[in-house]
């Protein structure tokens, strides 16, 4: 299975650099699973293709505004940090832009002296590991301090940092939104509940593996970065109740997809979990718990636009975003939505 089986020809104009107002209003491209005939509908439409005894399972992550710039001690040059994973309490895995400014041993300071970081050591890939010194809540200090990290192909500068947020975002620790959970307003999830639909957290903090392209041409090579989950009791029992009852488990987003079906092969059924994932979900991976999936339009060759051809077909899902960008869909993080079901 090669990389390139995953490539379609986008339009950078097509390429969402703003989010839609109000959030729900963005368009739902639905593709049944199975016959993969297409409907044009908005999301706020999404409630025609919910069932009552269904339930929604959503990612609670919450994006930390992990991009922030130090001044070196001793020479004054500007270094931007871009926190990726915690290590311990204040010991972060981070990227440095420029690297060769950040050496083991290299001090800087952030904010007028609000906070100080010590670079210990560079990992295999070239990031960093530093600590942070600070008085009081290191994460009260990078809300004063960060900006959102926003992905690479979106140059307009975010005026309102909640707008990359989930509405229902809450556990802190993501370096990129779930952005499938971004169409979802609270009134629109109240409709969802009335109508007889459950809804489910779980958390898996979303790293900035998620932008970086396949470089290999043979799709199994590929290597995955790994990313912390968790799966809580209440959220599992109320995936088998669904399930027992014939209900039907949508997943909101690929995080909350690979969160599941991490769950599913590691313990052997959906139970109370927790722990690292770097599972690869390509065609050829047999799902054990989605039913269907709401998802926004990746990447051309991504490992994202690969899982979402694993749901369903990969022809089906290349005919439809080539119909979406017939269609003037926008696409990506703040882009418009894709529901397989």
């Amino acid at each position: 299975m090669k990389t390139s089986d995953f490539y379609y020809d986008l339009p950078e104009e097509l390429i969402a650099q703003t989010p839609i107002e109000p959030r729900d209003h963005s368009r739902l491209l639905v593709m049944d699973r199975k016959t993969g005939e297409l409907t044009h509908r908005h999301f706020y439409d999404i409630l025609d293709y919910l069932r009552e005894g269904d339930c929604l399972i959503l990612n609670d992550s919450r994006v930390l505004p992990a991009r922030f710039f130090g001044v070196k001690e001793g020479t004054g040059a500007n270094v931007e940090f871009l926190l990726l994973k915690n290590l311990a309490e204040k010991r972060w895995e981070t990227l440095t832009r420029p690297g060769r400014k950040a050496k083991p041993g290299t001090s800087f300071t952030f904010g007028d002296g609000l906070m100080r970081a010590i670079v210990r050591d560079v990992t295999e890939d070239g990031n960093r590991i530093v600590d942070f010194e600070c008085e009081g809540s290191f994460y009260e200090k990078l809300d004063q301090l960060g900006q959102m990290p926003l992905p690479p192909y979106i140059h307009e500068k975010l005026k309102d940092k909640e707008r990359y947020q989930t509405v229902y975002s809450r556990e802190l620790g993501s370096a990129a939104a779930p952005t499938a959970g971004l169409h979802f307003t609270k009134e629109l999830l109240e409709k969802v509940r009335q109508k007889g639909v459950r809804i489910g957290f779980v958390t898996l903090h979303v790293g900035l593996g998620t932008f970086r392209p396949v470089k290999v041409d043979d799709v199994t090579n590929h290597k995955m970065h790994s990313e912390h989950y968790v799966l809580p009791e209440e959220t599992a029992a109320l995936i088998n109740e669904t399930k027992k009852n014939g209900g039907r488990v949508i997943s909101v987003g690929t995080t909350s997809c690979r969160t599941l079906e991490t769950v599913a092969k590691k313990e052997g059924c959906i139970c109370k979990s927790e722990g690292w994932t770097d599972i690869f979900i390509y065609p050829g991976f047999q799902f054990e718990v989605l039913d269907g999936l709401i998802t926004n339009f990746h990447l051309p060759e991504s490992t994202l636009i690969m899982l979402v051809s694993a749901f369903s077909d990969s022809e089906k899902v290349r005919h439809a975003y080539e119909v979406a960008v017939q269609e003037k869909y926008r696409f990506f993080s703040f882009g418009d939505c894709n529901l397989i079901i």
